[in-house]
């Protein structure tokens, strides 16, 4: 991994997000070795969009369950709409029971 970009890791970890689940932009810098790189991992997901390979994005939100990057999926309510058909619950922006539909990569996947 180490000579891919850091956007590229983020993709990389992103793709492997099961159906139904979600995790955080922290959890993925985390696993990554970049704690304090939420943010990088919101631009990489913002970046997504424009990639011919389909980057579920969706599945990424912030710490506390809410969608905050919803307004890059091009309309209002896209990114709950792609929750709610994996079956997560979506009300007020914000994942319903966060913690049963949380992915955490550190405990779900080896180090590459």
């Amino acid at each position: 991994m180490e000579n891919i970009s850091f956007f590229q890791s983020v993709y990389e970890v992103t793709k492997l997000i099961p159906y139904g689940r979600v995790t955080s932009y922290g959890a993925i810098a985390a696993f990554l070795g970049s704690k304090g790189s939420s943010r990088m991992v919101g631009w990489a997901m913002n970046g997504s969009h424009h990639l011919p390979e389909n980057i579920p994005a969706h599945r990424v939100v912030n710490r506390n369950g809410l969608l905050t990057g919803k307004h890059h999926f091009g309309g209002e309510n896209t990114m709950q709409q792609l929750l709610e058909n994996e079956g997560i619950i979506v009300e007020n922006n914000q994942i319903i029971n966060f913690e049963k539909y949380f992915w955490d990569p550190a405990k779900e996947l080896k180090l590459w």
